[in-house]
């Protein structure tokens, strides 16, 4: 009976240092891939955001650091643009036009949502502040307002972050998730999330996906 208590007691350690070697291999390939599916999907969120932003921008001269306004701007609001009346290589229609004294351009107004956000329905858009995987409780970090540079050209500013720690799972993958953060802050250089844009010079609202 000795005898086969060890043996067992030894097949049950084997069994536990082998699924213990398989956790710690395991663990990792599975957050990588989990990270992976939830960038993603923040990226697809946050240049939406960017979009909007720099439609605002293009209509109200800045940017706005309020998602009320942002998403009301999506939703409801148009921009006016310019298209040709008639193309140029028919040179009737352009004698025409001259004959008439005008230009060969009219302006238009079209609704952002239905020209620019076509992929998105009404809910998707009343959304948008939301970072994915966070059961629609934590907002991106939105940041607007103005820059003069050493040249003294005043520029609108605009930056929007989602932390690593809010959309990947800190309860799972916690200790991968506080090397991911470390190795951002102290190795690379690099903002720990997903974001675009700077408050401290003016980067063409440039993420750190790209």
């Amino acid at each position: 009976m000795g005898k086969k208590l060890i043996q067992f007691v030894l097949a049950l350690a084997i069994l536990g240092l082998a699924f213990y070697v398989y956790v710690l291999i395991a663990t990792p390939i599975k957050f990588e891939s989990e990270q992976k599916i939830r960038e993603k999907a923040v990226i697809e969120r946050i240049k939406d955001i960017r979009t909007a932003e720099r439609q605002f921008k293009s209509k109200y001269q800045h940017f706005t650091a309020d998602f009320d306004s942002l998403i009301n701007f999506v939703a409801n609001e148009t921009m006016e643009g310019e298209r040709k009346i008639v193309d140029e290589d028919d040179s009737v229609a352009m004698a025409q036009l001259k004959k008439l004294r005008k230009k060969n351009i009219e302006k238009f107004t079209y609704s952002v949502k239905d020209s620019l956000f076509k992929h998105l329905s009404a809910e998707d858009v009343q959304n948008l502040r939301y970072i994915p995987y966070t059961n629609n409780q934590t907002e991106f970090i939105l940041d607007a307002g103005i820059l003069t540079t050493e040249s003294k050209i005043v520029i609108p500013t605009v930056e929007c972050r989602a932390p690593y720690i809010a959309f990947l799972d800190t309860v799972v993958y916690r200790q991968q998730v506080i090397n991911l953060v470390d190795n951002c802050l102290n190795v690379i250089n690099k903002y720990p999330g997903i974001k675009f844009g700077s408050m401290e010079s003016g980067n063409n609202e440039a993420g750190n996906w790209e």
